[in-house]
């Protein structure tokens, strides 16, 4: 007769906790780390929560943030569910070996969504899968849109990555009771989570409490602070108050997702408009992160694993029809890209020359998704050669038009793809051999720094996964991409040409874009 397994128990600062044996794997949900963000602590900055008597019982995932549902277009794609409840900062254990002697490398993951949707509760996020290969994983909800990323002049600005900044320091504290070791902790996170690790890298706060770091499709930035106001003001108007978190916080909840749902309509990456973000705030954020992490001295000695998905703008283009509809529009959608982007006519002109074949909603979705995404990790990982690797996937979904979209890596990732929520983004047929070596990739470099292929350098290597044969491959070296970095956001610099809109030269733009589209326009091993 087998004897049944007790369920795990594991002492935190503020309390023992019972979780549960899953296949062999000890998971722990619902672990508060912080009070619940409401009362008179809505709005402020996350405090420890009360410790509490006797084990607490986390055998299921905690209350989630408050958010607005995804519209009906991206709710086919995406799903994101909903606990109710105050005691929202909260996070996830899954460990193979729950016990202080243990010291297995831990990963702590940071969901995306805008930072307005998305929780650690995700079925694609499960932590088996890391835990069955030897790593701790903690998942975290965080405060979400206005709550979290309000911008008002009475309130001390980004509570949500306080929020964030509150759950690495508990993983310090309480982690190695999990079987985790706190000096070998890897942040990893895509898309808003990918760019609140940014923003955490370079705090000062956060020195010396992550060893290593994975961005997936978000690069280091911060939204200006004006563009965070006029949400804050365009919400006020409509709730009728005043724009200060003390009038905010008065508002019931529902009334306040409603209110931030119709005001958000136009917050997308392809428009640009006004939207949630973090802000540079003097004190957690005192200056730009990529200013921080390519010209200061934060982080140092982080090692860093940087990447995309081939065709990120498809989810952003799909969902509704916009693709179709920027075919339609033509040299009005290219020029809208152009002030987007802020640069010239010669870009486009330039990727029409690589891509003769492509329609309009392609062409401004790869300059969306350079400008966004490629050009940024390419200028991050220029500055931090020998400890950073690229990564580009380009599997396409099975789904009509998605392609290698936005967030389709993320089932590969964790080697969920087996879940049916998997499946809303892949369809059916999602390669398990490419979730294993993905998902191998990411333990490895947790483990020790090594994902498996050559850290970046002068040959400008990118790991492709999903295109044929995994391989890397190699880029040329020179000075074009400058000329494209020139016309991100930044401060004026030598190259300068394209900031302010005046057109480039042809041939360098199309040897900038030959460079950011690897694959089809490089020498491959």
């Amino acid at each position: 007769m087998t004897a049944v397994q007790a369920d795990p128990v594991v002492s935190t600062p503020y309390g023992s906790v019972r979780g549960r044996y899953e296949n062999g794997v000890a998971v722990f949900r619902g672990i508060p780390y912080a009070a619940p963000p409401f009362g008179p602590l809505r709005f402020r900055p996350p405090v420890p929560p009360e410790p509490w008597d006797g084990v607490r019982d986390a055998g299921d995932f905690g209350p989630t943030p408050p958010k607005p549902p995804y519209s009906e277009a991206f709710a086919q794609y995406l799903f994101d569910p909903v606990v109710p409840g105050d005691d929202c900062l909260n996070l996830n254990v899954w460990t193979p070996e729950p016990s202080p002697g243990a010291r297995l490398p831990v990963m702590l993951w940071l969901h995306g969504g805008a930072l307005t949707r998305g929780s650690s509760g995700m079925p694609v996020y499960d932590g088996q899968a890391f835990a069955r290969d030897g790593v701790v994983l903690v998942s975290v909800n965080y405060r979400l849109g206005v709550e979290g990323y309000g911008y008002f002049p009475d309130a001390r600005a980004n509570p949500g990555l306080r929020d964030q900044l509150a759950a690495l320091k508990w993983v310090h504290e309480s982690i190695a009771a999990f079987g985790g070791d706190p000096d070998r902790v890897t942040l990893f996170g895509q898309s808003a989570g990918a760019i609140s690790i940014g923003a955490l890298l370079a705090a000062p706060q956060a020195q010396g409490l992550v060893r290593r770091a994975i961005l997936q499709s978000g690069p280091p930035e911060v939204a200006e602070r004006d563009k965070v106001r006029r949400m804050v003001r365009r919400m006020a108007t409509r709730l009728k108050i005043p724009a200060t978190a003390a009038a905010f916080a008065g508002v019931d909840r529902e009334v306040l997702l409603r209110t931030q749902a119709e005001v958000g309509r136009l917050s997308s990456p392809v428009v640009g408009g006004p939207a949630f973000g973090i802000v540079v705030d003097g004190d957690l954020v005192p200056r730009h992160p990529m200013e921080a992490l390519t010209a200061g001295d934060a982080a140092a000695g982080v090692e860093l694993m940087l990447g995309w998905t081939r065709d990120e703008y498809r989810l952003w283009l799909v969902p509704g029809g916009l693709l179709e509809r920027v075919d339609r529009l033509g040299a009005v959608a290219l020029a809208g890209a152009m002030a987007r982007c802020r640069v010239g006519a010669d870009v486009p002109r330039g990727y029409r020359a690589l891509h003769p074949e492509a329609g309009t909603a392609e062409i401004v979705g790869q300059m969306l998704t350079d400008h966004l995404l490629r050009v940024p990790l390419h200028r991050l990982a220029d500055a931090r050669p020998g400890s950073s690797y690229v990564y580009e996937f380009a599997w396409p979904s099975t789904l009509p038009d998605l392609g290698a979209c936005h967030a389709l890596e993320l089932g590969f990732v964790f080697d969920t793809g087996d879940v049916p929520e998997s499946r809303k983004l892949a369809g059916e047929g999602a390669p398990a051999e490419l979730a294993h070596e993905m998902h191998g990739a990411w333990v490895r470099f947790a483990v020790d720094g090594d994902p498996g292929w050559q850290a970046w350098d002068d040959t400008r290597p990118v790991r492709i996964f999903g295109d044929g044969d995994t391989r890397t491959a190699h880029g040329p070296h020179d000075a074009e991409l400058d000329l494209w970095a020139a016309a991100q956001p930044r401060e004026p610099g030598p190259a300068t040409d394209l900031a302010d809109g005046s057109p480039a030269r042809g041939t360098e733009l199309r040897s900038v874009v030959r460079r950011l589209r690897l694959p089809g326009a490089v020498r491959r091993n």
